[in-house]
C-alpha cells in the first residue's frame, strides 16, 4: 500500500500537532501515532509551561536561567530565539482553546520551579500537559487537511539508501523521501511518500527501569535518524527528575510536579532532615540535576530507598486546589499529603539531546525537520530548565513550520521508493526474548549508565549493550515486523548513542556527572 502526502508528521504531541495546525492550510497532512493521539509525553507534562508574561520578568532573566541551568553548553543563540519568542506562542496555545489557570485578578497565576528566578510558569492546574494536548487535538480533528493514523508505528524514515544509493554519515545530500509505516492491525506496512516529514515523537525514557514517561518513550524517532545517518548530539545528558512518587511496580512512574516545591514543599531525609542546603544555596529549587544527584546521594548515603517531599506545612485548601491530581493519586495509595509526607524518588524523565537541528528544526538530512525531545535545538545544553520543554516544541514548530510553507511547492515526490520487503521473514513465536531483552537493557542502563556514570561502569555497559545488539538484529532480520521488536531496536540504538557520548566526555557536566571526572555530589 502506497500514500502520498505533502506533509508527514510523526507524533502527535504538542510538537506534531502544532506544526500539522499550521501546514495543513497549504496542504493535506498525515500525522502518524503509535498509539491513541492523545497518548503523548505532552498529555503528562504536569508543570506547566514557561515564557515571560509580565514585569518584575524580563527575557533577558528567563535567557540568564536558561544558560545557567545548561552549565554554559546552551547555543546563547538559540536561547535568545526561543525565549523572546515565548510570550506569542503562548498567546497562540491560547488562541487555540488552552486554558491556564489565572487569579482573581485576571492575570494568570504563573507559578516558580526550579532554576526560576521570577514566577513565570503557566498551567492548568497540574495537569497542564493533557490541558494543552486535548485542546490541538481537538483542533486537528476539526481540520479537513489533516487525517490522523492511530495505533501505526514508524518503522525507518526513507532514504537515499532505500534506492541502493550509498550515504556516508557525514555527507550532506541524503533526503528524505517520507516514511515506512506498520499497520499492525493488518499486519500491513505502508509506504509513506512525503515532500516534507517532521518527526516528533518525544524521547526514550524507558531505555530505563524507573521514568515518568508513557510507554510509548522508546526513542524511535532519534534512532531512526541515527540509522539513517542524520547527525545526532548530545545523548549523554539525560535528565532525571528529582520527584518521582515511590510506589515500587507502578509504570510509569508518577510524575510530582516540581511547581509542588515552587509552592514551598520541602525536601527531607526519612528521618526528617532538610537537606539540600548541603548541596546548593538555593534548596530544592535548585536546577533538576542537583536536586536528583543530592537525592541519590543521600539515598546512597543513608542506604535508603526513597526521601520524603514534606507538604504539611502548606495551606491545605490551596494545596489540593493548585495540585488536585497529586492529591487524589496520593490519596489512592493511602498518604493524605496535608498531613502525610510523600514518598519520592528521581526517574528518567527528559532527553536533552537528540536529533542536531538549526533554527528552524531542520536535521542534517534534507526535507527532514525534528521538533520537541527528540530534537537537539541547543536550548537546554547540558540540563533543561524546567518548564522550558512545551516552549521549545511551540517555537520550532512554529519555524519549521514557516521554512517547510516556504518551500513545499518547490520539492517533488520521489516515485522510485520501493515498498517494503519481507520476503523470507517468519513469525516470531519467541516473544519471552523480546521482553526478557528489553528488562536486561534496562537494567544495564539503570545500573551503569544513570544519575551517577565512571569510566569502568560505562565500559561494561557498552561490552553487555554489543551482545544483545547482536542477539537483536538477527531476531529483527529473520521476523515479520512487530511493534516490539522494533521498539526494542530503537532503544538499543539510542543506548548505544548515549553510552558512547558519555564515554567521550571527560568531564562531570549537567546531567553527566562521572566519578572519575568529579566536580562535586
Amino acid at each position: 500500500m502506497r500514500k502520498k502526502v505533502d506533509f508527514l508528521v510523526i507524533g502527535s504531541g504538542i510538537a506534531g500537532l502544532s506544526y500539522a495546525l499550521k501546514v495543513a492550510d497549504y496542504g493535506k497532512v498525515i500525522i502518524v501515532t503509535k498509539s491513541k493521539a492523545e497518548e503523548t509525553a505532552t498529555k503528562y507534562a504536569q508543570g506547566g509551561i514557561a515564557a515571560v508574561m509580565y514585569t518584575p520578568d524580563t527575557y533577558e532573566k528567563h535567557i540568564r536561567d536558561t544558560l545557567i541551568a545548561g552549565d554554559d553548553l546552551c547555543n546563547e543563540k538559540i536561547v535568545r530565539l526561543t525565549i523572546t519568542q515565548s510570550t506569542e506562542r503562548v498567546k497562540e496555545l491560547i488562541k487555540w482553546g488552552t486554558n491556564f489557570d489565572k487569579k482573581e485578578s485576571g492575570k494568570y497565576d504563573l507559578a516558580k520551579e526550579g532554576g526560576h528566578s521570577e514566577y513565570r510558569v503557566l498551567h492548568h492546574k497540574d495537569n497542564t500537559g493533557f490541558e494543552i494536548e486535548s485542546t490541538l487535538l481537538r483542533q486537528a480533528k476539526k481540520h479537513p487537511n489533516i487525517e490522523i493514523f492511530e495505533n501505526h508505528f514508524t518503522i525507518d524514515i526513507i532514504t537515499h539508501h532505500h534506492l541502493g544509493i550509498k550515504i556516508y554519515r557525514k555527507t550532506s545530500n541524503i533526503n528524505c523521501f517520507g516514511a515506512y509505516v506498520l499497520c499492525p492491525q493488518t499486519n500491513t506496512i505502508i509506504t509513506v511518500l512525503a515532500k516534507i516529514t517532521l518527526i516528533a515523537t518525544g524521547g526514550s525514557g524507558n531505555l530505563y527501569s524507573t521514568t515518568t514517561n508513557p510507554s510509548i518513550a522508546t526513542g524511535d524517532g532519534i534512532a531512526m535518524v541515527y540509522r539513517a545517518k542524520g547527525i545526532i548530539e548530545n545523548m549523554e545528558f539525560v535528565q532525571f527528575h528529582p520527584t518521582s512518587l515511590y510506589n515500587p511496580n507502578e509504570s510509569p512512574s508518577f510524575l510530582i510536579t516540581e511547581a509542588l516545591r515552587g509552592f514551598g514543599a520541602v525536601l527531607k531525609t526519612i528521618d526528617g532532615e532538610d537537606f539540600m542546603k548541603k548541596y546548593d544555596e538555593r534548596g530544592c529549587l535548585a536546577p533538576r540535576d542537583i536536586v536528583a544527584r543530592a537525592i541519590d546521594n543521600e539515598m546512597k548515603l543513608r542506604g535508603d530507598e526513597y526521601v520524603f517531599l514534606d507538604c504539611r506545612h502548606l495551606n491545605n485548601n490551596e494545596l489540593i486546589n493548585h495540585f488536585p491530581t497529586i492529591y487524589a493519586k496520593c490519596l489512592s495509595i493511602g498518604i493524605d499529603i496535608t498531613k502525610e509526607m510523600i514518598p519520592v524518588v528521581p526517574a528518567a524523565h527528559y532527553t536533552c539531546g537528540g536529533i542536531k537541528v538549526d533554527e528552524f528544526a531542520r536535521s542534517s538530512i534534507e526535507n527532514l525537520y525534528a521538533s520537541g525531545e527528540c530534537a537537539s535545538t541547543g536550548l537546554h545544553g547540558a540540563n533543561r530548565l524546567a518548564s522550558n520543554s512545551l516552549l521549545e516544541s511551540a517555537v520550532f514548530s512554529h519555524r519549521a513550520s514557516q521554512d517547510s510553507i516556504s518551500k513545499i511547492n518547490s520539492i517533488d515526490f520521489c516515485d522510485e521508493i520501493p515498498d517494503w520487503n519481507a520476503e523470507g521473514t517468519v513469525m516470531n513465536e519467541e516473544m519471552i526474548l523480546i521482553t526478557q531483552t528489553t528488562k536486561e537493557l534496562q537494567s544495564i542502563m539503570s545500573n551503569y549508565v544513570s544519575i551517577v556514570r565512571s569510566n569502568l561502569r560505562l565500559k561494561r555497559a557498552l561490552d553487555r549493550l554489543r551482545i544483545i545488539y547482536r542477539e537483536t538484529e538477527d531476531l529483527y532480520n529473520k521476523s515479520i515486523l512487530t511493534v516490539e521488536i522494533c521498539e526494542l531496536r530503537n532503544l538499543i540504538n539510542v543506548s548505544y548513542l548515549i553510552i558512547k557520548m558519555a564515554m567521550e566526555r571527560k568531564e562531570s557536566r549537567g546531567l553527566h556527572f562521572s566519578l572519575d571526572y568529579p566536580k562535586w555530589l
